[in-house]
């Protein structure tokens, strides 16, 4: 069986590495094979990757979706995740987990964990927002 997919008017999503469109009403598709599938929701787009853990999902995400330069992708993945663990060491539970799934291939389970990582740098960066504030 295969995996069924509802789309809204105009929604966009990306199998396996080609974006489609859907027409101008409700549409059902079913993906009868084993190919990455991102729905527009969970799509981040390269200029919206403006901090640390969003470049990270964005590097996943071409991971997941596009399989040529894995080894370049996976060096900039280390890289940042390098630079985040530095400059926030509370992260590194959630990057262990998605680090984990990166080592298996389960590209899509790391971007999930990934959406956990860059709530955290939210909560993270309004405590500190708060923090001067107070000052």
């Amino acid at each position: 069986m295969g995996l069924k997919i509802t789309l809204k008017p105009h929604e966009r999503l990306i199998v396996g590495g080609a974006v489609v469109t859907n027409g101008n009403s409700k549409s059902d598709l079913l993906i009868e094979n084993n190919v990455p599938i991102l729905r527009e929701k969970d799509i981040l787009s390269e200029k919206n990757a403006d901090t640390p853990c969003k470049k990270i999902y964005f590097v996943i995400q071409l991971m997941y979706v596009d399989g040529e330069n894995q080894s370049e992708r996976h060096a900039l993945y280390w890289k940042l995740v390098g630079d985040v663990v530095k400059a926030a060491p509370s992260m590194i539970p959630l990057i262990e987990q998605i680090s984990e799934q990166i080592l298996h291939n389960n590209y899509y389970q790391a971007l999930k964990k990934a959406k956990k990582l860059i709530e955290y740098e939210q909560e993270v960066i309004s405590r500190v927002r708060k923090s001067a504030r107070s000052i």
